[in-house]
């Protein structure tokens, strides 16, 4: 059997003797000694023979030459004999120097594409920590491959290996920036239907990020430009070469659909400017840190006279630039919100008693009050477009979607809307106050088109009232409805049937508020809900006939004046899990993929963790019961009796 591969540890043509004939040619040097070579580690060790004499050097050249001629086992026999003869002192020189000469820089050796491989399978924490070793490390630690699958495996869910998740950031998806030359980017075409809102990237597109670099803030917008409806609504010929609707992302490119923009290639590729992935994981593991550990930053809004009942923000409205947040009132207001200034843009004034409810989008604001009615504003521009009455009492509640506004009234009834066609009709079972109304499409696939913009619609009626309804009354199939009361009960109705077909009961006390959650998603993302509410927005999930692995586990949290959050299974109808930590009720919940948090009469806020049951953090401030709150990726909002709205930044 051949003897193994044995390389030469020093060039013999150096230390061989004139009188040795014909030498071989060398063998090839291993990485060891190909190392040695190159940092000089030869040239000193000849230097250090050159200096004895000449029969002192010829003995060394001929132990040298013995063993670098050698095979494996032979060598490892000289070895076991030298080490025999050595002394303490010996043993002790190479012990020191084997602590450096067994070690051995692996992405040295190996090629880049398998170093890569080797440190997908580190975490954040480790990469960090090789990227300190050498430049040569760093150069591959710092790689956007490895950050990228980093990203995907962390932002906008929980990892399910250590159990973190990190905040999507919406808000800094799109950033406006003037645009480097004169000529404007190409603007959307003006076919687009004014009451629908721009179709908004799948959450499975979630990391998107700043350009590099400090950004200018945004600036306050001119009062005339926030009155003037989004650039997007605007006749194509109307341009201003003040406004760059061009968005830099820089998406996740396999799955990011270009239909949502109308810019070629080239124009997109112009306005495009990326950052390293690293950097954003950075800047959203900050952010989750200050979530985990309470760091938060305080801002106090003041205006409201009375206690604040109902709120919603939104950092993501193609128009205006900056975030909107709107409030409503026992003062009998609305008020609308630059949430970056803190200051008060308008105040809607119409209703004559307490404002309970609000919801609102890119094109209306609807609000309902203890007056009885419904009103249907115009944000924007401050104005009551039209008011819908039917309820016999206050309205406490209400939640819309594309066709569908439900309101919940202190009559113990809800009164479900059919936007498209102007019907209308009553749900009855509950036997005290409706305190939160929240619509579910179980059967995404068969819903309408949205609202219509003939003139049969519900809301392009100056006043409608509740008896005197069209009666066309059609509901898509799988539209459903969830509503909390008073008398202690949730209940899910089938708006198609017009009947209750679950009752959810364990709390002890009046359930005020609840939210819809989706707790797994197939990753297509197309009923997320770009909105932060006070009252949970409309949420979709998968029915029986779709594939199940792609199917969504809905979760529905609730909050009672018994103290306790509870998390329910709409499947079952069992409570997945009790939260225990408020010594008084609770007012509002709010939640999202990585965090729960609530608010109550004791005058905190807490943040839970919807996995463990446990409360994170405690947030005080207010000097009243917390009666509203709505939860953001870097924030929540919050509303109190004490007539404050408070905004708690986690942001870095």
């Amino acid at each position: 059997m051949p003897s193994s591969y044995v390389c030469d540890t020093i060039p013999a043509a150096r230390l061989a003797s004139a009188s040795s004939g014909d030498q071989p040619p060398p063998r090839k040097l291993c990485v060891r000694h190909q190392r040695m070579a190159d940092e000089g580690t030869n040239l000193k060790l000849q230097h250090s023979l050159d200096a004895l004499p000449v029969g002192e050097r010829e003995q060394v050249n001929a132990i040298w030459s013995a063993f670098s001629s050698s095979s494996h086992p032979r060598r490892a026999l000289i070895l076991q004999g030298l080490l025999t003869m050595c002394c303490f002192s010996q043993l002790s020189l190479l012990t020191e120097h084997l602590v450096h000469l067994i070690r051995i820089d692996p992405f040295t050796v190996l090629p880049r594409e398998i170093g890569l491989k080797v440190l997908m399978y580190l975490d954040a924490t480790s990469l960090c920590r090789a990227a300190q070793v050498s430049r040569r490390w760093r150069a591959l630690a710092d790689d956007d491959i490895l950050w990228r699958g980093i990203c995907e495996q962390h932002i906008g869910q929980k990892c399910t290996k250590c159990g973190w998740g990190l905040p999507i950031l919406e808000k800094k998806r799109v950033v406006r920036l003037p645009s480097p030359t004169p000529t404007p980017c190409p603007v959307p075409p003006s076919s687009s239907s004014p009451s629908q809102s721009s179709p908004q990237p799948s959450s499975s597109a979630l990391l998107m990020y700043p350009p590099s670099g400090p950004l200018p803030k945004r600036q306050l917008e001119d009062p005339t430009d926030f009155l003037t409806p989004p650039l997007k609504r605007q006749r194509s010929d109307e341009t201003s070469p003040n406004l760059n609707p061009c968005s830099l992302i820089a998406p996740f490119t396999s799955l990011l659909t270009s239909s949502s923009t109308s810019m070629s290639a080239d124009d997109s590729a112009s306005c495009s400017v990326t950052r390293p992935w690293k950097d954003v994981y950075s800047e959203r593991m900050t952010i989750e840190r200050n979530w985990r550990r309470g760091r938060c930053t305080v801002k106090t809004l003041k205006g409201h006279t009375d206690g604040v009942m109902c709120l919603q923000f939104s950092e993501t409205l193609q128009h205006p630039a900056f975030p909107v947040l709107i409030t409503g009132s026992y003062d009998r207001t609305v008020r609308v919100w630059n949430m970056e200034t803190g200051t008060e843009l308008h105040c809607l004034k119409g209703h004559t008693r307490a404002v309970r409810a609000l919801q609102f989008d890119e094109v209306k604001l609807i609000t309902g009050s203890m007056d009885n009615t419904i009103k249907v504003w115009d944000w924007r521009g401050g104005k009551c477009i039209r008011t819908l009455t039917g309820h016999t009492e206050g309205v406490v509640c209400l939640n819309y979607d594309s066709n569908v506004l439900a309101s919940g009234s202190v009559d113990a009834t809800i009164k479900v809307w059919n936007l498209r066609t102007g019907g209308a009709f009553t749900l009855r079972g509950h036997s005290d106050w409706v305190n939160s109304v929240q619509l579910w499409d179980s059967n995404p696939t068969s819903g309408g088109s949205g609202i219509s913009g003939g003139p049969a619609t519900l809301l392009d009626c100056p006043t409608v009232a509740g008896s005197n309804q069209p009666c066309s009354l059609q509901i898509d199939p799988g539209k459903m409805l969830f509503s909390a009361s008073d008398d202690g009960t949730i209940r899910l109705w089938d708006l198609t049937q017009r009947t209750c077909v679950r009752q959810f009961t364990g709390h002890v006390g009046q359930v005020q508020s609840m939210k819809l959650l989706v707790d797994e998603c197939d990753g297509s993302g197309e009923d997320e809900n770009s909105l932060a509410s006070s009252s949970s927005s409309s949420l979709s999930l998968s029915t029986s006939d779709v594939d199940p692995v792609k199917r969504k586990k809905p979760l529905l949290i609730s909050g009672s004046l018994d103290n306790t959050i509870k998390m329910w299974d709409i499947e079952t109808g069992n409570t997945v899990r009790t939260f225990f930590g408020h010594i008084e009720g609770v007012w509002a919940v709010a939640s999202d993929k990585l965090r729960l948090v609530s608010g109550s009469h004791d005058r905190t806020i807490k943040v839970w963790s919807r996995e463990e049951g446990k409360c994170t953090t405690t947030l005080v401030g207010h000097q009243a019961a917390v009666s509203c709150l709505a939860l953001g990726e870097d924030k929540i909002v919050s509303g109190s009796d004490d007539n404050d709205i408070k905004i708690w930044s986690f942001g870095g």
